[in-house]
């Protein structure tokens, strides 16, 4: 297990739109190796981490030494923030930030399972609870296999390559990230020369259902909004298409920039008043230089929002 130093996406950027200062209560919901939270630190702000990556508290340490009594981890899910807030003796906070998906260190780490290109048990799991990957891929019925590597991984081979695992694990179960990765590959019909390895998006979507990425996604946006003060800072870095249209959405709807009625239509009721303003319009993107000092960079958005004095607003059941 590699403790090397990971580069934060979009640092630069994050620590601007979050506004740290003395004084400022800031969440990190995604710790992963405290690389967002060490600059806020550094900025003089006060920040609580949350992770549900039990791996993760190895990076707590050094950070609680050197910012005695400013710096808490929390070992939640994002979307439980306010049950969170409460283990860390506050109800609101001036700031949260979200760097979504799959963190570089679980992705060099083999033994989680996360990576296509290394040999290690198929789990893909953030937490250490519930079913793993290989459960998925040993038990999911094949029309429902397909649906899912389809809508989570955008994999226009999803039915070819639901039918070669199925078949596949009739002779025996999946255990091993490669050996699924292979299974992929051969329904593809081989790499031929692709730019991305062939099992992308199988892996993604898996890695999206086990551990329940969009749905977790919305109620942490949800949930962030709630304990947020007036003036807060709500950042969310996405780093594909699924993400960014759950958190694009988001920003628009509660910014009240969502498209109006039909004129052929009766007039649309009105809907809440707006409960953030955006920071800017639209997303913004890594630099050509940040990209090239960290590929991983390259698909990932920005978007910012300041809450307002609205109330939180209650979504539908």
């Amino acid at each position: 297990m590699s403790d090397a130093p990971h580069l934060s996406v979009l640092l630069d950027e994050v620590v601007e739109a979050m506004a740290p200062a003395p004084g400022r209560r800031l969440v990190d919901a995604t710790f992963g190796a405290g690389g967002y939270t060490r600059a806020l630190l550094e900025a003089g702000a006060d920040v609580v981490a949350f992770d549900r990556d039990p791996s993760a508290a190895r990076f707590a340490g050094p950070l609680a030494e050197a910012f005695p009594g400013r710096f808490t981890l929390v070992q939640r899910r994002f979307s439980e923030l306010e049950e969170g807030l409460a283990d860390a003796g506050l109800d609101r906070c001036d700031g949260v930030c979200f760097d979504l998906g799959v963190s570089s260190m679980q992705l060099d780490e083999a033994e989680r399972g996360f990576s296509f290109m290394r040999d290690g048990p198929l789990d893909m799991r953030m937490g250490d609870e519930g079913p793993s990957a290989a459960d998925l891929v040993n038990s999911t019925d094949e029309t429902e296999l397909a649906h899912l590597i389809w809508t989570l991984g955008d994999e226009r081979g999803s039915r070819k390559i639901a039918k070669y695992i199925v078949n596949r694990r009739a002779e025996r179960p999946f255990e091993r990230t490669l050996d699924l990765a292979h299974v992929v590959e051969k329904a593809l019909g081989g790499r031929k020369g692709a730019p991305v390895h062939p099992a992308t998006r199988t892996f993604q979507a898996l890695r999206i259902a086990v551990n329940e990425e969009l749905a977790e996604l919305q109620a942490g946006l949800d949930a962030a909004e709630r304990v947020l003060a007036p003036g807060g800072r709500l950042v969310v870095v996405t780093f594909h298409s699924l993400e960014d249209r759950i958190a694009k959405g988001y920003f628009a709807e509660r910014a009240g920039k969502t498209p109006g009625g039909s004129r052929h239509l009766p007039p649309a009721q009105a809907g809440p008043p707006p409960s953030f303003d955006l920071l800017f319009n639209g997303a913004r993107s890594p630099s050509q230089a940040e990209v090239a000092r960290n590929p991983r960079a390259r698909s990932a958005k920005l978007r910012a929002g300041v809450r307002t004095a609205s109330p939180a607003w209650r979504r539908a059941a």
